[in-house]
């Protein structure tokens, strides 16, 4: 298997991942605060990463060089989680998810202004198509929901986190010295757990964890393992083997994993007219399955060697 074509399935596994976050999280969401809920993932995840890490001896002396590195990329995902949460005060979810789709595009943009990662007429095309396709199921077939949509102040401050998303995927490219994932990840998660309980600690400190549902207690576990442990390095090692603009096109598919992750939890099937607007995701992601990169193209210095050995 290529290296892109791992990159693939690092990325349809980040998006299932992720979406199972959305419908846990909205079970957990009544009961608490979501800025103590993003702190106590990111600590979690620190402590089993790092854990693993010096068990397995991969902490050397060389993955606190530029430790700057860990700070700025954590710092990203930092601000676009807050203003997530600012623009979820005055913004409906729908619409949210709507300003989201805009993030493949984005980094595209990126991709070029920090890598010169060009973006070919068949991954435009699939761009929009699957930018299409995920509305689709965003406003669940419903052409008056999506006339509907209006930009207000939180939308607008949403769309400043997503710049922050979307810029983190080519700087991890940028930012990478040939560290292993289970390393660069552990610094990432570590400053992003500092970070956050700077921003989270007194709430955390208010809390009453004692008091908490099983269910609050069930999705930070997943939340903290795997969506914040596992997808972390999923993500890395994606944006090191694709495109950008590839790797954020992902996030398209997530909609549609919702829809499964529901039926899962038991909440009920989507409405049929919603199933087109899955099946042209699944189209473009199949545009963007051919190799537009020459072989090894992509991969920073050292990690050809890293990945062989993995």
């Amino acid at each position: 298997m290529t290296g892109a074509a791992r990159g693939h399935l690092a990325m349809l596994s980040f998006s299932a991942l992720v979406a199972g976050s959305f419908s846990l999280g909205g079970m957990a969401a009544p009961f608490i605060a979501p800025e103590v809920m993003t702190a106590a993932r990111f600590v979690i995840a620190a402590v089993l990463l790092t854990g693993i890490a010096f068990a397995m001896g991969e902490m050397p002396r060389r993955a606190f060089a530029a430790p700057w590195r860990y700070v700025l990329l954590s710092g990203l995902f930092v601000f676009y989680f807050v203003m997530m949460f600012e623009g979820l005060k005055t913004a409906e979810p729908v619409s949210m998810a709507a300003v989201f789709t805009l993030n493949p595009i984005l980094a595209g943009a990126f991709g070029w202004l920090l890598l010169r990662q060009v973006t070919t007429p068949r991954m435009a095309t699939a761009l929009v198509i699957g930018g299409i396709g995920a509305l689709w199921v965003i406003f669940r077939a419903d052409v008056s929901a999506f006339l509907a949509f209006q930009i207000g102040r939180g939308e607008t401050v949403y769309f400043w986190g997503c710049l922050a998303h979307a810029f983190y995927i080519p700087l991890v490219r940028k930012l990478n010295r040939g560290e292993s994932a289970l390393t660069f990840n552990a610094g990432v998660v570590v400053a992003g757990a500092g970070l956050l309980l700077v921003y989270g600690g007194p709430a955390m400190l208010a809390t009453d964890w004692a008091a908490l549902p099983g269910i609050v207690w069930i999705t930070l576990i997943y939340i903290s393992i795997m969506a914040t442990a596992l997808t972390f390095p999923l993500l890395r090692f994606g944006s090191l083997n694709l495109p950008s603009a590839k790797v954020m096109a992902y996030t398209y598919l997530t909609p549609s994993w919702v829809l499964v992750w529901e039926v899962a939890l038991g909440h009920g099937a989507p409405p049929t007219l919603v199933l087109p607007g899955v099946a042209l995701t699944v189209l473009a992601l199949l545009l963007l399955l051919r190799d537009e990169e020459a072989p090894g193209a992509g991969q920073v210095p050292g990690e050809r060697k890293s990945a062989d050995r993995r």
